[in-house]
């Protein structure tokens, strides 16, 4: 299962077009990146103080469809881990009618905020952190939180 939060659209979320401005699909997935890393646990205030850091450091948006004033979307997201400094972060934004609006994939690094660099294997550094790994790569759904397939 894969983490989702939900949103309504507002008119000042509007372009010229009448439909959501594409910067806001971007503020879409950060909201649900957060809301996200908090249901697993993820405790940034701890994860500051010890001088680390989360780091956008690539964002790729697909627009499949316009969003308009009062729409209800959904924003997923789900990690993938891997072996290097970096793990992948994919997201959709769905109408409740089951529409695909946008698909983002992110590119996110866990920063030493004293080095200003990548720290090696983030999926360990969030783990000792006490964050749910499997909650974050939709192997575990969230307790008490909404939460679909897709």
């Amino acid at each position: 299962m894969t983490f989702s939060t939900r949103i309504t659209v507002r008119s000042y979320e509007l372009d010229a077009l009448g439909h959501v401005n594409h910067a806001v699909y971007h503020q879409y997935a950060e909201v649900a990146r957060g809301d996200a890393f908090e249901a697993a646990g993820c405790a940034w205030d701890s994860l500051f103080e010890s001088r680390t850091g989360p780091v956008l450091l690539e964002s790729h948006i697909t627009f499949r469809r316009e969003l308009r004033k009062g729409d209800i979307v959904d924003v997923s997201c789900s990690a993938k881990f891997g072996t290097g400094k970096t793990f992948q972060l994919r997201q959709q934004i769905t109408k409740l009618d089951g529409t695909v609006a946008a698909e983002i994939t992110s590119t996110v690094g866990l920063m030493d905020l004293d080095a200003r660099r990548l720290l090696p294997d983030p999926a360990a550094v969030l783990e000792r952190a006490g964050v749910n790994l499997a909650m974050l790569t939709g192997q575990q759904p969230p307790d008490g939180l909404s939460s679909e397939l897709i």
